[in-house]
């Protein structure tokens, strides 16, 4: 008999359990995220690796009620909050050692929700052995949520039960793409070619929210993302989502993208084509680094 087995292609998670999951994510968001956005003191927020770097009570709260929850479904999972890693590094090295992993990014867009613009969301992953299997992205501000499975298709569904299937943008030109880059977050040293790369594509913006931005290019109202920030709690969902939705997402040098991915870049674009340009785009990356 060999040492291991090949992961079936099956779902984590039963329909119960994905609804009650959903529901948990709901539940923490009205108890500890919407009752404090635009309702923040100064005590109320601090400061993580830098002064861009924020975390709010929404976050801790939230984050916190989550994983009580999740751990409660499953008591054998790996939990892995945003801000517990932030608190213990280690947890972060521990995914892709986990046959199930949950990632959760309570509050994707603190320094909007800060600052009360009204783009922030919540970010569910599901992981075994570090590769997504299950994907959420939440926004609870309008009560709505994407999500997909590594064996069934990106869906969009409303608090009224309405469910639909995404789809990606068709791609084109790089003149005519737009999209989302991380700018802000680059490398120092990679900043002056990518400002440079920047002209040749036809918009590139940065919602400072990774789930509002994989929600927009899931429903194809944009064609791309590159970022070379690998939080997996930002990427892990957005990732899997995007593929199911008809989408190509790699590592910008062509490995596949696992949640354990901590250098290099991410890039996504709607078919192999769109990519491909992308990637000869800024294929000078790869120059001087391990991308």
């Amino acid at each position: 008999m060999p040492d291991s087995l090949p992961i079936p292609l099956t779902s984590p998670l039963s329909p119960a359990q994905k609804t009650s999951l959903i529901n948990l994510v709901r539940r923490a968001a009205k108890a500890e995220i919407l009752p404090r956005f635009r309702n923040l003191g100064a005590d109320d927020v601090a400061t993580k690796s830098s002064a861009h770097d924020l975390v709010t009570e929404a976050d801790t709260g939230a984050e916190a009620m989550m994983a009580r929850g999740i751990q409660a479904m499953f008591p054998h999972a790996l939990v892995v909050g945003e801000e517990a890693a932030t608190v213990d590094a280690k947890l972060k090295e521990k995914i892709g050692e986990a046959e199930l992993a949950f990632i959760i990014d309570p509050v994707d867009g603190t320094w909007n929700f800060v600052n009360g613009l009204g783009v922030f969301g919540v970010i569910l992953s599901i992981t075994r052995f570090g590769k997504p299997v299950f994907g959420l992205l939440y926004d609870p501000l309008a009560d709505d949520w994407i999500t997909a499975e590594e064996d069934s298709p990106a869906e969009f569904t409303r608090a009224i039960g309405t469910t639909r299937p995404l789809r990606v943008s068709e791609g084109g030109e790089l003149g005519d793409l737009s999209g989302f880059t991380h700018y802000n977050y680059l490398p120092q040293d990679a900043k002056p070619g990518v400002a440079g790369a920047l002209p040749g594509l036809g918009r590139a913006m940065s919602l400072q929210c990774s789930c509002h931005e994989y929600r927009i290019l899931a429903r194809g109202g944009a064609d791309f993302l590159f970022s070379g920030t690998l939080n997996p709690w930002d990427h892990a969902a957005g990732v899997l989502i995007l593929q199911r939705a008809g989408g190509v997402v790699r590592m910008l040098n062509g490995d596949d993208y696992t949640a354990m991915a901590n250098q290099g870049y991410i890039l996504a674009a709607p078919n192999e084509a769109t990519w491909s340009k992308l990637r000869d785009h800024f294929a000078f990356l790869l120059e001087d680094t391990k991308a």
